[in-house]
């Protein structure tokens, strides 16, 4: 269908189907031959992975805690250039934020004027649902409620009534989804298994294919196409990123396989400022290509300690890399791997890169998660923490940097940082601003 249609797909809760949706709806309309353009609210990793798949084009965070307004705006505006059609996936329920609902997908949706399309798990509910419906419309009267999709409804009848509800709300109902034993999306926490992966997408596809009408969805969305970031009648300034000192000098290395996969596209783009990208396999390859600089972004390290331990001449050309001045960047899953060892969930201790003093474990899995603001000589640098493993040992960090979380509490959170390396258990998004990681970059 000519013309431009985005929206976000929001839900009251998490667990009403946001995802299963989101990646149904990409998988259909590119099975038409419309240019799509995913957008994940949050600074999620896993779920732009299964986008991209699924749009075949790749996904990209929009994050209001870790990204300035300008920001995001351009970031929008730029990857929509093309698309025919943009949508977003929302964050748990539709108002939560870090605090209260600050940095939710409600305030990402009125920041881009994105129209709403509400998924509700609609189960176990008939006519209760219009007052649910009622309070979401009406809580923030700015937001366009473009229409809901109801999930598990299996019978006309129960459609019906959750329709009536509708019209008695004011929200157009966009159709209604049965339960479907078999359409499972893998676990977001166990790894990304491609084939698994590509078999649930094709199938929320046919689930989204059969029972919605894509036209009204596309309709009920159209809008024209965003204004190019800085030429709105917001006073805001745009983001101004700084530009590095000495451009393209470098030679950069970025782990990228299933173990470590977690990367940010603008980070990569604000890498690619500094040098030459190359990327690497820590899986496959035994030895590390020549370089200035080593990324060593999180994923799944776990998931292949047997491979990863067995590689141990690539170790030792990264011990052999820092004692020769390379700089090395990790985060989480990268900074595990360059302790001593990892222990797994049977108990089993797996030798690692031993550069770091530090010693990890999943065994007991325990979930630390949130955003984090890192402070070092004056400058702020943001990301976020999201993992299951723990320190085995009780490591002492670099005694100048602070970390806070959303609520501006510091929280005990060590960071190895020295001249040639920078290393922490954070995610950091420095697709806007390098902040404290400039002069690093740089040296």
């Amino acid at each position: 269908m000519p013309g431009f249609s985005h929206f976000i797909i929001a839900a009251p809760h998490s667990g009403a189907g946001k995802t299963t949706v989101t990646l149904g709806l990409l998988r259909a309309l590119n099975n038409r031959g419309l240019n799509i353009q995913p957008f994940k609210c949050g600074p999620d990793f896993i779920d732009p992975l299964h986008h991209s798949a699924a749009a075949n084009t790749p996904g990209i965070n929009l994050d209001l805690y870790m990204m300035s307004p300008a920001h995001i705006r351009e970031l929008y505006q730029r990857n929509t250039r093309k698309a025919d059609v943009a949508i977003t996936e929302g964050v748990m329920g539709l108002f939560d934020g870090a605090q209260k609902r600050e940095g939710s997908s409600a305030d990402l949706a009125a920041l881009l004027q994105l129209p709403v399309i509400l998924i509700l798990n609609a189960k176990a509910m008939a006519y209760s649902a219009a007052a649910l419906l009622y309070g979401l419309k009406n809580f923030d009267p700015a937001l366009r409620i473009a229409g809901v999709i109801f999930n598990f409804v299996d019978t006309a009848t129960h459609y019906q009534l959750l329709k009536e509800a509708c019209d008695d709300v004011g929200i157009p109902a966009l159709g209604h989804l049965p339960a479907n034993k078999h359409l499972h999306i893998p676990s977001r926490h166990l790894g990304l298994d491609t084939a698994n992966a590509e078999d649930a997408i094709q199938a929320a596809a046919r689930h989204i294919e059969e029972h919605l009408d894509l036209d009204a969805i596309l309709a009920a969305t159209r809008t024209s196409r965003p204004a190019p970031a800085g030429n709105s009648a917001s006073s805001e300034p745009k983001a101004q990123p700084t530009a590095p000192a000495n451009p393209g000098k470098k030679t950069i290395l970025v782990a990228r396989d299933a173990a470590f996969l977690f990367l940010y596209p603008e980070n990569l783009r604000r890498l690619e400022t500094y040098g030459r990208i190359i990327f690497f396999s820590p899986l496959k390859d035994t030895h590390l290509p020549p370089a200035d600089i080593l990324y060593l972004p999180g994923g799944y390290p776990e998931l292949y300690l047997d491979q990863l331990s067995n590689n141990q001449s690539l170790w030792h050309d990264i011990r052999t890399f820092a004692a020769n001045g390379g700089r090395i960047l990790a985060e989480c899953g990268g900074m595990m791997v360059l302790g001593h060892s990892i222990i797994d969930e049977s108990g089993k201790t797996w030798p690692t890169a031993g550069l770091v003093d530090i010693a990890t474990t999943i065994k007991d899995k325990k979930l630390t998660l949130g955003y984090r603001t890192l402070t070092l000589n004056n400058q702020i640098l943001k990301g976020h923490e999201f993992h299951y493993s723990q320190f085995t040992n009780n490591p002492t960090g670099t005694k100048n940097i602070a970390i806070h979380n959303a609520r501006g509490q510091e929280i005990p959170a060590p960071v190895f940082y020295r001249q040639n390396l920078f290393a922490s258990y954070m995610h950091f998004y420095w697709g806007e601003s390098p902040g404290p990681l400039e002069a690093w970059l740089e040296g």
